[in-house]
């Protein structure tokens, strides 16, 4: 696969990641596990932050998240964590999530770009899961922004393309 595609294909990707940054940095602590709001700020970035290592991880079968996280995403009974996580540990897992990320689009091949993954709803190619996540990422990040507009009348601007 060409090398100036992939990292075009990066900077769009970790842009949308970085979209994400910033709206859980400038999170309020009031407004970050506030009960009131369904769902929570911190378990929208959560999700987010959980389905990106998921979806970017070499193997799905024994797919463990780093500590303190756990698998209650996938619970289909829709089970929360047993807490709401800190920005802190979500920044961490933020980071987490961009290093795998990065290093899984700069180093695809044209055998992997082409591998077959089967989802829940559909088979695709993992280039076409790699949009998905894209798009899922930027999704929750611009529901995040949305909800820091109407709580706090301010939100991040867009990210062009990632720093």
């Amino acid at each position: 696969m060409d090398k100036s595609f992939r990292e075009m294909v990066w900077r769009q990707f970790g842009a949308a990641i970085d979209a994400l940054e910033e709206a859980i940095n400038v999170c309020p602590e009031k407004l970050w596990a506030d009960r009131k709001r369904q769902p929570e700020f911190w378990y929208l970035a959560f999700h987010t932050l959980f389905w990106l290592d998921y979806y970017t991880s070499e193997e799905y079968e024994g797919f463990t998240p780093p500590l303190p996280f756990g698998l209650e995403e996938r619970d289909p009974a829709g089970v929360l964590p047993e807490r709401p996580y800190t920005k802190e540990e979500l920044l961490t897992y933020l980071e987490h999530g961009r290093t795998k990320g990065k290093k899984r689009i700069l180093s695809l091949t044209d055998q992997e770009a082409t591998r077959t993954v089967a989802l829940r709803k559909a088979t695709l190619s993992f280039s076409e899961l790699l949009l998905y996540i894209m798009r899922h990422i930027q999704h929750h990040s611009a529901q995040l922004n949305l909800i820091l507009r109407q709580e706090t009348g301010s939100a991040p601007g867009w990210t062009f393309i990632s720093r």
